[in-house]
């Protein structure tokens, strides 16, 4: 790959309330290898982005790439050859909105990583767990209570966010199974949910002893759990057992969120979800007994946003939206903005991501070593978020490992 130079770059990257003054990056072989005032190199490849803001490529903390529908049971009977068109469907969205690296939360393997590593389709990079993990009647088992078809049924389909274990030794089991197959962590679905039929929000999943086991073989393959989490009793059974990464958080209290920035923990909200669910979830799909818990988390869920930023609490950005709905991935932006710093918003999909994610240094940030993902608008979105709003109408360009998915 040849050499790029970017010139005048005015960087934004959450760390600060202003952008830096101009700098010049040199980008080799898809890697950031320069990053200072003026650039004594030439080469051929040189771009002048006086006009733009230059920001790291966005990273989504918590997303589905195989929810091609709200209505999840339905999603999990698709046949997996339409599912995988679907996918890259939505992968070239999430990308096309400058999103250059997300976290799928349970569903995508590892040939849908490889597929993207050897370019065969325009997607951001991806980090996986593989399926979620759920108990019999828990989070992602959407058979409902008239439903006897066997588990072993969803195992070979796609479009199946979870598998069902049950017991320590079964869980052990599931979570080296998932790691084999080229998980990155380990997703445990640790409290009941809005999109399964039997899980009341309150609902406790999978036991004491089966939480410490999850974490237990993450650490053993150096890597960590997260945890579906909505009420503060089960956020802190799942602080107790050594989860890492909260998802949602939604009905957190005070004294809870304290404990999780002491323990060093991280927190996901992925409040635009539970926006659209609450208005517009029947358009999408959404069965009619998952609309009645929306209630329940959603004016909370925004409520706890300040309360986590007071406390400390690291936060990655999270969208978690399905089928449909995942055209309003960047809106977490301006809705978080009602609540925080414009910067610390930013940050949330940039320097904080790749923390959450224990990829610090890699993505999220323009730096000396990191891959080359970058993107730019012409407009400062620490002025406003709504230039990160949209379907990417407002980025000029945007690169992932040194390569334009689109230009200026």
């Amino acid at each position: 790959m040849t050499m790029q130079i970017i010139r005048n770059a005015r960087i934004i990257d959450g760390s600060r309330d202003r952008a830096t003054d101009s700098q010049d990056i040199v980008i080799e072989n898809g890697i950031f290898q320069e990053v200072s005032d003026k650039v004594s190199l030439q080469c051929d490849n040189e771009i002048d982005a006086k006009d733009h803001y230059v920001m790291p490529g966005l990273i989504d903390c918590h997303v589905h790439v195989i929810a091609t529908t709200a209505d999840l049971k339905a999603n999990a009977d698709l046949p997996n050859s339409l599912l995988a068109y679907r996918m890259m469907a939505l992968m070239k969205n999430m990308i096309s909105r400058g999103f250059t690296t997300v976290r799928d939360l349970g569903g995508a393997d590892v040939g849908i990583v490889d597929a993207i590593e050897e370019g065969l389709l325009v997607a951001p990079r991806l980090v996986i767990c593989g399926k979620a993990l759920s108990q019999t009647g828990g989070h992602t088992d959407y058979r409902g209570r008239y439903n006897p078809r066997s588990v072993d049924y969803y195992r070979d389909q796609i479009g199946a966010m979870g598998r069902i274990v049950d017991g320590v030794d079964d869980l052990r089991r599931a979570c080296r199974e998932e790691i084999k197959g080229g998980a990155n962590f380990i997703k445990l679905m640790a409290n009941g949910g809005v999109s399964s039929p039997t899980d009341p929000i309150g609902f406790l999943g999978f036991s004491v002893a089966e939480l410490e086991a999850a974490v237990e073989e993450a650490s053993n393959a150096e890597t960590y759990v997260a945890g579906h989490l909505y009420t503060d009793e089960a956020i802190n059974r799942a602080l107790d057992a050594g989860v890492y990464s909260i998802e949602h958080a939604n009905l957190i209290k005070r004294e809870t969120a304290r404990r999780v920035a002491e323990k060093g923990a991280v927190v996901v909200p992925t409040n635009i979800t539970y926006e659209l669910l609450g208005t517009r979830g029947a358009d999408f799909g959404l069965p009619p007994e998952s609309i009645a818990k929306v209630a329940d988390v959603r004016d909370a869920g925004l409520e706890a946003l300040s309360m986590l930023h007071e406390e400390g609490v690291l936060m990655g950005y999270g969208s978690d939206l399905l089928g449909g709905m995942q055209q309003y991935q960047s809106g977490e932006f301006p809705l978080r903005g009602r609540f925080l710093p414009a910067h610390d918003v930013i940050r949330s999909a940039t320097l904080d991501a790749a923390k959450v994610m224990r990829m610090e240094g890699q993505i999220g940030c323009i730096a000396e070593g990191a891959h080359a993902d970058l993107i730019m608008v012409r407009s400062n979105p620490l002025d406003d978020l709504s230039v990160l709003d949209g379907q990417g109408e407002h980025i000029n360009a945007i690169m992932k490992d040194g390569r334009f998915v689109k230009t200026i």
